[in-house]
């Protein structure tokens, strides 16, 4: 059930948002939140019921290892706890994978295994992890299995996130919003609305015509040089705001019921280099990925040449996390790679030397951290690294430079010419736009953030107005005639 979808938005949400908000008006608070742990366990189950009874046997064995942490600080409890995680993960995701690239070697008498992904896998098993080593450092000692329960199964960010910490949410869910009802629900709503036209509306849009590249290159017709940038291009904000629109969607909806989700996304292309791109992309990922493999692995803390490694390493695994593929391998060992280098050039770019060349990169730091991660996307989007090898070709001018729609895979001139046009507004979008979190300022997590704002952009932001009540209503009229019009299209990061 995605968030996307008319069952989610004209069925469950508004039965769900309707019990809880029920209840809490008139002070159940404790039956409101058991409303939340019911819809979550329905959500879930929706979709395969047979594979709630993993996530539940997931959470028991999780609990009961958190309850002995807090018993008895033990290293090995922790090692047993994570490992047990692991192997559940490597079972779902990476079975197949595995047993492929022992054919793939030459042994050829091991079959095929593949087991069918269960949704949100990647995204409850890592909150878990990070709850298990919170636990055994003694930031969080929840000993209420109900609060636990809630903690990961909620619906909002089960599936593909934010990758929250328990300490986050823990003290909201145990909160009496008395007084904020009325505003959460217009703020939420708001930031759900942006969220689904995000999706819907420029997605949608634009993926179309990446799928047209992708699907080409992996029929064997190798896109011209024109063809292969604009499908690379297409795809880089086809993502963009298929992940910026699914994380407004779960911070709008967790919102209405009363809950702050962390930001996980914040205008990442506008970064100047790969660090900052992952300080700005996947926010939670990155901050899992720094606290609890980064710094375990010794951080920056041994050595030059022992940071590179475990930035590289890191990445490598966040990379294989994304998908059971080499094209996921790669694409981390590419942002590792360029992690590296970038730590590198830190530390030479005063260099008397290279402080000329360093002037220019610096001018154009942003269109190139830009064109180096949409390279990378390419990855991530193909089928296999056959196909991304065909991509990577083509984007060289290797098979043949064209830029007429005559010589195109798109079906037509005016397609191929829209295209054109999407990719440019999209790009204005991109670069200048206000992010959601500055238009809409109640969902900053704090408010040293709000001040850093200027003062044109205070005047214009959301405000509970009539005037923004008519606009987003328009808004959200025009998404969801283009939702039921329009192919249906997943969510991305649900296949992670």
């Amino acid at each position: 059930m995605a968030f996307d979808s008319p069952l989610f938005l004209f069925g469950f949400l508004p039965v769900v948002l309707l019990t809880v908000l029920f209840l809490q008006y008139t002070g159940r608070w404790r039956m409101a939140t058991f409303a939340i742990v019911a819809a979550s366990m329905a959500f879930y189950g929706w979709w395969k019921p047979a594979y709630l009874l993993l996530l539940l046997g997931s959470i028991v064995f999780n609990y009961l290892c958190a309850l002995a942490l807090i018993r008895r600080r033990s290293r090995l409890t922790l090692a047993y706890a994570i490992a047990g995680n692991v192997l559940l993960l490597g079972y779902f995701k990476y079975l197949g994978f595995f047993t492929d690239t022992l054919r793939m070697l030459g042994m050829h008498g091991i079959p095929h295994l593949s087991v069918l992904l269960p949704l949100g896998i990647s995204f409850f098993t890592f909150t878990q992890i990070a709850f298990l080593i919170d636990t055994y450092h003694g930031d969080t000692r929840e000993r209420n299995f109900f609060q636990y329960l809630l903690f990961v199964s909620f619906f909002p960010n089960l599936l593909a996130g934010p990758i929250a910490r328990h300490a986050e949410l823990a003290s909201q869910f145990a909160a009496q919003r008395r007084g904020r009802i009325a505003k959460d629900l217009a703020v939420g709503l708001t930031v759900l609305i942006i969220g689904l036209a995000k999706k819907v509306l420029i997605a949608d849009t634009i993926g179309a015509y990446a799928d047209l590249v992708f699907n080409g290159a992996a029929q064997g017709l190798p896109p011209l040089f024109a063809d292969a940038w604009m499908g690379a291009l297409a795809y880089s904000f086809q993502l963009y705001f298929d992940f910026s629109g699914y994380s407004d969607m779960a911070i709008g909806i967790a919102r209405m019921l009363g809950i702050q989700l962390p930001l996980n996304f914040n205008a990442p292309y506008r970064s100047s280099s790969i660090r900052e791109f992952w300080r700005r992309w996947h926010i939670t990922l990155s901050r899992f990925l720094m606290t609890y493999l980064y710094i375990p692995l010794g951080g920056s803390r041994r050595g030059e040449i022992r940071t590179l490694i475990n930035l590289f390493l890191t990445m490598l695994i966040g990379g294989l996390w994304h998908g059971a593929g080499w094209t996921f391998v790669l694409w981390g060992a590419w942002h590792g790679g360029f992690l590296v280098l970038h730590r590198i050039w830190l530390k030479i770019a005063d260099v008397p030397l290279l402080r000329i060349v360093a002037v220019p990169i610096r001018l154009f730091a942003v269109p190139l951290t830009f064109l180096l991660v949409t390279v990378g996307w390419v990855l991530f989007r193909a089928e296999n690294v056959a196909v991304a090898w065909t991509l990577f070709q083509s984007m060289a001018g290797l098979h043949g430079f064209a830029f007429s729609a005559e010589a195109s895979l798109l079906p037509s001139a005016f397609a191929w010419k829209r295209c054109l046009e999407l990719l440019v507004a999209l790009s204005a979008i991109v670069w200048f736009a206000p992010t959601t979190q500055t238009f809409v300022k109640e969902i900053l997590p704090d408010e040293a953030h709000r001040e850093k704002l200027d003062p044109l952009t205070l005047r214009l932001m959301w405000k509970p107005h009539a005037l923004y009540a008519l606009a987003f209503t328009a808004l959200a009229l025009v998404s969801v005639t283009n939702l039921f019009l329009a192919q249906d299209r997943a969510f991305i990061y649900f296949q992670f």
